[in-house]
């Protein structure tokens, strides 16, 4: 059962009633997606191997982070044990300050023990039973991240287009969600950031959904 953080609750029935209301485009590419990634649990069934999403933006510094973390979320709320979630990037840079500050503001806990740094190393806490999911940014082939057994999940199409082979994936999805950073510095920043982690946790939850359906078949 899962155990949100009281703050996040709020948070999490929102974009669960929210995902099943997504556009006929959004919803085929994520039945797609869907497909894509119940072929490959359906591949390591009855071993102990475990399927990676890999999700994939230029620099990680904020569509993949909220992928990823949202994607980890719908993941426990469904309890797909054998699905794992990732995040790298073309280039590593650092998880950006407004992804951290639109997380808090949902209700998630967010801490560092490293303020000030180039590239600090985020704790996100959102489920009272489950250590934290750490944030910072980092190449999709860096070390943490798998080399086989894993979907791509192409965050910006500059990623998609920069990477046109990524090695060791099972196939890839082409998400391609709107950079938030145009709303740096204006009045609308926080509503910008706000709206996309939204959207984004929206279409985690109606994928996680759609493949605990499948796998139940």
């Amino acid at each position: 059962m899962n155990q949100w953080l009281p703050p996040l609750i709020e948070t999490v029935e929102r974009i669960e009633s929210s995902s099943e209301a997504l556009s006929a485009q959004r919803q085929s590419l994520l039945d797609d997606a869907t497909d894509l990634i119940v072929t490959a649990l359906r591949e390591v069934n009855g071993s102990d191997q475990s399927i990676g999403l890999n999700f994939i933006c230029t620099h990680n510094s904020r569509r993949s982070h909220l992928a990823q973390l949202w994607a980890a979320v719908a993941v426990q709320r469904y309890q797909i044990a054998s699905l794992r979630c990732f995040s790298g990037g073309t280039e590593s840079t650092a998880c950006n300050e407004r992804i951290v500050r639109s997380l808090r503001r949902a209700g998630f806990s967010v801490v560092t023990m490293e303020p000030g740094a180039v590239n600090p190393h985020y704790w996100v806490q959102y489920d009272e039973t489950l250590p934290p999911l750490t944030l910072y940014s980092k190449r999709f082939d860096a070390n943490d991240n798998p080399t086989s057994h894993f979907i791509a999940m192409m965050c910006c199409d500059h990623a998609d287009q920069a990477c046109p082979i990524i090695h060791g994936s099972m196939g890839r999805v082409a998400l391609d969600y709107r950079d938030p950073k145009h709303s740096d510095g204006l009045p609308s920043e926080s509503q910008t950031y706000d709206q996309r982690r939204d959207e984004i946790g929206a279409e985690m939850f109606y994928l996680m959904r759609a493949i605990s359906q499948r796998l139940e078949t």
